[in-house]
């Protein structure tokens, strides 16, 4: 990250930012969309290419990932409480994992990040000010990698990988009386924002309906140009 962070808002005034040399890459995309299989396979190629490498995702700091579990495990959740676990969550991996990792001249890879919570907070509260200032601590990553996919070609996908649960379905938006209909409802406006956040944020986009092989030779020779 030369040249200093940029942060989407005020920052962690409290944290020390100037010297971190590292580079923070995210990759983001809906549910069953490849994401994390990316992200394995781009830690070992960068290693193997001699650069140090930390990885971090959603839910998993050490404070919050119990935490969330439980709670989303009684459906019972509210929409500003699930907003605030999440922001959480990336705080704490934010100030312990990834600015560490930074200031080391590592390369974060970030299996996904603040626009995932942008995308799914959007469609409960349509007012998207409180929702990004909330993220304004998060530093702004040096590239996106969007693995972009339609619904119909994700179906299968979620189906064949364990299946569809209530909260990446929108069940507590009541979009439908059943979880098959729900999730192509609410992942079909998940990927809409999406799009637009990465037209708004210049994301790279990749086509995920591509073979395993084919999209991670796209994002090594996107990663390449960058680093």
């Amino acid at each position: 990250m030369p040249g200093g962070i940029k942060f989407f808002g005020e920052g962690l005034p409290y944290q020390k930012t100037s010297d971190c040399k590292g580079r923070l890459i995210v990759v983001e995309g809906t549910d069953g969309v490849g994401r994390s299989t990316q992200v394995e396979l781009l830690e070992q190629w960068l290693k193997v290419s001699g650069h140090g490498v930390v990885t971090t995702g959603w839910t998993r700091s050490k404070l919050m990932r119990k935490a969330i579990d439980y709670a989303k495990s009684g459906n019972m959740l509210d929409r500003m409480t699930f907003s605030l676990l999440y922001a959480t969550d990336l705080a704490d991996r934010l100030e312990n994992q990834i600015l560490p990792a930074l200031r080391s001249g590592f390369i974060v890879l970030a299996d996904r990040y603040t626009y995932t919570a942008w995308a799914r907070d959007s469609f409960r509260d349509p007012v998207m000010k409180w929702i990004k200032d909330l993220y304004g601590f998060a530093p702004v990553p040096d590239l996106v990698l969007y693995l972009r996919i339609d619904v119909d070609n994700l179906v299968p996908r979620v189906i064949e990988t364990g299946g569809m649960d209530y909260w990446e379905s929108g069940m507590d938006l009541h979009l439908a009386d059943n979880l098959y209909d729900s999730f192509k409802k609410y992942q079909r406006k998940v990927i809409e924002v999406y799009d637009q956040l990465a037209e708004e944020y210049s994301f790279e986009v990749f086509d995920a309906r591509k073979t395993v092989e084919e999209i991670q030779n796209d994002l090594k020779a996107c990663l390449a140009k960058v680093l």
